[in-house]
């Protein structure tokens, strides 16, 4: 039985850490073949641990204790800095996160990322500046009579690069009537696995600038929706 993870929902340095406390007690978990099946810290993680720790050696069974308490208080620290949020936003002190959640496909974490990393302090001339910002531009290398593309720089901001990878995927999902997404199913959706995963790449810069001009003009991505008043 595979033991379940929780979901992170976001690309933050403590959904980092928590990943890697949860990742650490299930590999030492596995070393005596215990597999919870539940999530790791969870609401049933007491029960469970309660009812098998004693199949634990002392050493480990301090080690992995040890863990566990990191790992509840990284949530804490999470649910009180989700809840600060929360409240600014209803405070109506964040202008431009509550502007990009209206958008469908933008959740609450990925606009409080996206806007204090980006868009809320950083002046961009253009969109290729924006998009090398976030190493999101493609890398041609020309040797004679030979060209070839070497995939994009990754020179910028790498949280939020793959936060807007996810968004992207989540924006195909919840989008379907924008020109973002009728321009990835044209190019990409009857691909291979390789070509979506490089057309997702591709689709998370023009994201990325969509999400630029939104903010600075108040252009609302071609076909895109706002969330309803009721959402």
């Amino acid at each position: 039985m595979k033991t379940r993870v929780a979901s992170t929902g976001s690309c933050s340095p403590f959904a980092h850490e928590r990943i890697a406390h949860t990742n650490r007690i299930s590999s030492l978990l596995v070393l005596h073949n215990l597999r919870p099946g539940i999530v790791i810290g969870g609401r049933d993680w007491a029960k469970w641990w309660a009812a098998h720790r004693d199949q634990v050696p002392t050493l480990l069974r301090a080690e992995l204790e040890r863990e566990c308490e990191r790992l509840k208080l990284v949530k804490v620290q999470v649910r009180a800095i989700e809840g600060a949020h929360h409240l600014e936003l209803a405070e109506g002190k964040q202008p431009l996160v509550d502007q990009l959640v209206r958008l469908r496909a933008i959740g609450p974490k990925g606009a409080w990322i996206l806007v204090k990393e980006v868009f809320g302090w950083r002046h961009f001339a253009n969109r290729r500046e924006l998009a090398s910002s976030l190493g999101l531009v493609p890398t041609p290398h020309a040797s004679g009579s030979i060209e070839r593309e070497q995939g994009i720089s990754k020179a910028g901001n790498r949280r939020v690069r793959a936060l807007l990878v996810e968004q992207a995927w989540s924006w195909l999902r919840l989008q379907p009537d924008s020109e973002l997404t009728h321009w990835f199913n044209r190019r990409f959706a009857a691909s291979g696995g390789r070509m979506r995963r490089v057309g997702i790449v591709a689709l998370a810069r023009r994201l990325a600038v969509a999400l630029w001009r939104y903010l600075k003009d108040g252009e609302i991505p071609a076909g895109a929706h706002l969330k309803s008043t009721a959402a």
